[in-house]
C-alpha cells in the first residue's frame, strides 16, 4: 500500500532531530557556555546519554509489560547523568497508574534501597511530585534477603525509580529487581500515532534536561574584582543544605538532604572541605562534571561515603579535593578536570546538616591526616 502524505511519525522524528541539532547551543553559547574541551566533549556524550534514557522511557517501554532498566550504575560510562553518584545503582520503569504490580528481588549488600513513584505533569515533562515511596525498612525478608511487595494502582504515577546504595560498589552485591503486572497486558501498538507521541515526549525530556545543564561553577573569590556587582555564585564553595519534600523537580530522593557546590582549581591547588555528618542511614560526597555526571568508580577515587570516611577527632569529616588524588585518607580526585561541581547527600538524616566549610589551599599545604 502506498502511503499518502507525511506520516505523523515522520514529522515527530524530524522534530526530534531538530531538538538534537540545537542542544549543543546550551553548552557552546551564552552564559552557561563551558570553557574547556573536555566539557565540550562531555556535552555531546550527555546529549546521547539523555537520548538513550528518553527512548528507554518513552519509545521502548511497555507499562503493561514492565521491566526495570538500569539508568545509572557506578561503572557505565554510557549512562552518567542527572546527578548520579558512584555508590548507587538506579533503575527506571514506566508504569500505568491504573495497574497493580508485583515487585520482588533480593537486597544483596545494600546499605539503603528504595523504589519511588513519580508523577509526570505532561508527556516528557520532568516530575514535580513524589507519588509514593517504599523503603527497605518497609519490607520483610526471607533468610537469603529476598523480598516481594505489591504496588499500585497509584493515581498520577508515571515512572518508578529504584535506588540501591552500596558501601563499596567495587565489591558489594547490588539489589536485584523484578516487576510484573497483575492484569493481562495490552495489545502491542507501535503505529504512527504511538511512535509520534513517544518521540515528542523524548524530545521534551531532552529539552528539559538541557535547560538545567550545564551547571555553572561561579567565579573564584580572587576574581570578584573583575565581576563587580554581577557576581551571583562563588566557585569553591557550597550552598546551604536542604531537605527534599514531596514537591520537587526531577528525580530527587525524598529521603535525602542535599548541598551542592563547585570547584575551579589550578594544577597546584586543593579544596579542604569539612562537614559534620548528622546521624543518618548513608551519606556521600561526589565530584561531578558540569553536566551533573560523576566519573566511574574505577576511574579514580572521586567520591567518599560515610562507611569509607575517616573522621576527625571531633566527629567532623574533612575531604581533600584536587585534580590528582593527594595523601589524605579522604582525598578525592577531579580526574584532572579544572572545573566542575560537587555534591553532598545525606539519607534519612535526623536533621539538615550545617553548610560545609571550604578552604582553598596550595596542594602542597593540604592536610595529609585527620585532625
Amino acid at each position: 500500500m502506498k502511503m499518502t502524505g507525511t506520516s505523523e511519525a515522520t514529522t515527530a522524528f524530524r522534530e526530534l532531530l531538530d531538538t538534537l541539532r540545537d542542544l549543543d547551543r546550551t553548552f557552546l553559547e551564552g552564559d552557561r557556555a563551558v570553557t574547556d574541551d573536555r566539557h565540550v566533549a562531555d556535552g555531546y556524550r550527555q546529549i546521547l546519554t539523555t537520548l538513550g534514557v528518553a527512548l528507554d522511557t518513552y519509545l521502548f517501554a511497555e507499562p503493561s509489560r514492565p521491566r526495570f532498566v538500569d539508568t545509572n550504575t557506578p561503572f557505565r560510562r554510557d549512562r552518567r547523568w542527572g546527578g548520579d553518584n558512584t555508590d548507587c545503582y538506579y533503575a527506571l520503569c514506566p508504569v500505568d497508574p491504573t495497574r497493580r504490580y508485583r515487585i520482588s528481588g533480593n537486597r544483596g549488600d545494600s546499605v539503603y534501597f528504595s523504589v519511588t513513584a513519580y508523577n509526570e505533569p505532561e508527556p516528557g515533562a520532568w516530575s514535580d511530585r513524589v507519588v509514593a515511596i517504599v523503603r527497605d525498612t518497609d519490607l520483610e525478608y526471607d533468610a537469603d534477603g529476598s523480598f516481594s511487595f505489591d504496588l499500585g494502582p497509584l493515581p498520577d504515577a508515571a515512572v518508578l525509580l529504584t535506588r540501591d546504595y552500596q558501601a563499596d560498589p567495587l565489591t558489594d552485591r547490588r539489589v536485584t529487581w523484578e516487576i510484573e503486572a497483575y492484569d493481562e497486558p495490552e495489545p502491542i501498538r507501535h503505529g504512527a500515532d504511538e511512535t509520534a507521541s513517544a518521540l515528542r515526549a523524548s524530545a521534551a525530556w531532552l529539552r528539559t534536561m538541557f535547560a538545567i545543564v550545564p551547571l555553572t561553577v561561579g567565579v573564584r573569590s580572587d576574581d570578584v574584582h573583575t565581576i563587580g556587582h554581577e557576581i551571583t555564585q562563588r566557585a569553591n564553595d557550597f550552598g546551604d543544605p536542604y531537605q527534599v519534600g514531596d514537591a520537587n523537580f526531577g528525580w530527587s530522593a525524598r529521603d535525602a538532604a542535599y548541598s551542592f557546590g563547585s570547584f575551579v582549581l589550578e594544577d597546584d591547588e586543593a579544596l579542604v572541605v569539612t562537614h559534620r555528618p548528622p546521624a543518618c542511614r548513608f551519606w556521600n560526597f561526589v565530584v561531578w562534571n558540569q553536566f551533573m555526571a560523576t566519573h566511574n568508580a574505577d576511574d579514580d577515587r572521586c567520591s567518599v561515603n560515610g562507611t569509607q570516611a575517616v573522621a576527625n577527632s571531633d566527629g567532623s569529616v574533612t575531604i581533600v579535593v584536587a585534580r590528582g588524588r593527594l595523601e589524605h585518607p579522604n582525598a578525592v580526585s577531579t580526574v584532572d578536570y579544572p572545573r566542575g561541581n560537587l555534591a553532598f547527600r545525606w539519607f534519612l538524616a535526623d536533621e539538615v546538616p550545617a553548610r560545609p566549610e571550604v578552604r582553598l589551599v596550595r596542594a602542597a599545604d593540604a592536610p595529609t591526616t585527620t585532625s
